[in-house]
């Protein structure tokens, strides 16, 4: 059976056009749905993929309505296969995964993809290192300053307590234990008073 997908991004767009066109292709069923592709949650989508049976070939007008990336598209393919159905493109004739020709597309665009996240994780990498070279920290800013540490440091050599220190600079006494750790060069005071 032919299964048409047709999907448009806002509220103010509509789906003639598609309807149209997967109508003339044959589609006898039809899920429709007003949602951006890039989010997550499509529950036509979701319907029409727990609704395949073998031998089922699925019709959009254009890749991009059924997917949001190449990754989309090759896991959408992947759980079109599985159902042992088939996956057509009315504009993009070589992505017809009915035919051989179409299942090698897509299985170079797996290998494309994979080699594009290989890249991406490489050059991020990369990308960290050089910026830790230059000083930069990564993870959330601290809880202190090092003027606070300094003050803090400071307060409790006059004997006041830990607690108390920490209640006035606003942050847990963890943290403040943390800080009074962390500074580099600079021994914790001994820390008394709690």
């Amino acid at each position: 059976m032919m299964i048409g997908y047709a999907r448009v991004s806002t509220q103010g767009q509509d789906l003639d056009q598609q309807r149209a066109a997967l109508g003339l292709a044959g589609c006898i069923r039809l899920f429709e749905e007003k949602v951006s592709g890039a989010k997550r949650d499509r529950p036509e989508l979701v319907k029409l993929l727990d609704h395949l049976c073998p031998g089922d070939v699925v019709t959009v007008t254009r890749l991009d309505r059924l997917a949001r990336s190449t990754r989309d598209l090759l896991d959408i393919a992947e759980r079109i296969g599985e159902a042992e159905a088939g996956l057509r493109s009315l504009a993009e004739p070589w992505a017809d995964t009915t035919m051989p020709a179409g299942r090698m597309v897509l299985t170079v665009f797996a290998g494309v993809a994979d080699f594009e996240r290989s890249l991406i994780v490489e050059r991020t990498s990369a990308g960290r290192i050089a910026a830790r070279a230059r000083g930069v920290r990564f993870g959330p800013s601290p809880a202190l300053s090092a003027d606070q540490i300094t003050h803090a440091r400071q307060l409790i050599a006059q004997d006041k307590p830990v607690t108390e220190v920490a209640r006035l600079l606003k942050v847990h006494r963890a943290t403040l234990y943390r800080a009074l750790n962390s500074v580099e060069g600079c021994p914790a005071a001994p820390l008394s008073g709690e």
